[in-house]
């Protein structure tokens, strides 16, 4: 098959990820009468079940084995699995408790944090385009503190732990499907337990779900892992300067889910304060798409021979 049509391939599954992604705001909402950390007791315990059916289908076992003779490794893993889990639960904590826009902003401003840490971990220079952009983010922020009468912590907790997390999974040498795996399995043990500690109250899943909202907690690690699949898949055919842009369909989801659907308060200083983190993403992404031109018509050009 032609290089094109898996391009197509991939762009398609891409897409169908993210939008996934973006509806699982409107899938947590179903479950909005339980308490969020119940919630990732089972979103996690259910995850590592369907990630072990991954494996084993596709007998990829094996591929674990590096984890046990690298400690480092584990290390990482692990770290990467708690700023998981921070992310799920801020996540899904602001969507049960009508926030929705907030995890629209902190999914805005992670790629923002991307450039931050490629700024004081790995001691890149600020091109012009990123303090620029850099600058929007703060002053939204600033403009958002205002217009909530309190710092987003939400938002900038979503941002924080999204952009340290995707640092982590460059250091980690596993697919997503396995990293995911094996993320999941070190969290399953305190997810059982902190599950079963919340199970006992009269309002909580086991004693209170209706037959819909029990097949939605059971479903929830499907609806986690499906979408990484795709993505994993589209990875694989899709080149960055594709796949950077299609990052911002999941809080544009959730800022027009939230707004639109949950009719969550938008007053025009918070208009402000989103339009000003969206210029600055405008600005980079133009940024990063011209250097990817740039760099691109470089490695056609034909090497200049000495004479």
């Amino acid at each position: 098959m032609d290089e094109h049509a898996e391009q197509r391939k991939g762009i398609i599954a891409g897409i169908t990820a993210y939008v996934v992604w973006g509806l699982l705001t409107i899938y947590w909402k179903q479950l909005r009468r339980f308490d969020a950390f119940e919630l990732i007791g089972w979103r996690i315990t259910a995850a590592a079940a369907v990630m072990a059916i991954v494996l084993t289908v596709t007998r990829r076992w094996g591929h674990l084995r590096v984890l046990r003779r690298n400690r480092s490794l584990q290390l990482r893993v692990a770290a990467a699995a708690l700023l998981l889990t921070t992310n799920w639960t801020a996540y899904v904590w602001a969507v049960v408790h009508d926030h929705v826009l907030e995890t629209a902003l902190g999914y805005f401003i992670a790629p923002i944090g991307t450039v931050m840490v490629g700024v004081l971990v790995l001691g890149e220079h600020l091109r012009n385009a990123q303090r620029i952009a850099l600058g929007f983010a703060v002053a939204s922020v600033v403009v958002l503190t205002v217009s909530y009468g309190a710092v987003p912590w939400l938002a900038l907790v979503i941002a924080v732990s999204w952009t340290i997390y995707g640092y982590l999974k460059k250091q980690v040498p596993l697919t997503p499907v396995e990293s995911m795996a094996a993320e999941s399995f070190l969290l399953l043990v305190p997810a059982v337990i902190l599950a079963v500690a919340l199970s006992g109250g009269a309002d909580s899943i086991p004693n209170a779900a209706s037959g819909k909202e029990l097949a939605f907690t059971l479903l929830s690690g499907l609806a986690t892992v499906t979408p990484l699949m795709l993505f994993a898949y589209a990875a694989q055919r899709m080149p960055l300067s594709i796949i950077g842009p299609m990052q911002y369909i999941v809080p544009s989801m959730n800022f027009l889910i939230g707004w639109l659907l949950y009719d969550e308060a938008l007053p025009p200083s918070r208009i402000v304060g989103f339009a000003l983190v969206w210029v600055g993403l405008a600005i980079l992404t133009i940024d990063s798409a011209r250097r990817a031109r740039a760099a691109r018509i470089t490695a056609t050009e034909p090497a200049m021979v000495p004479t």
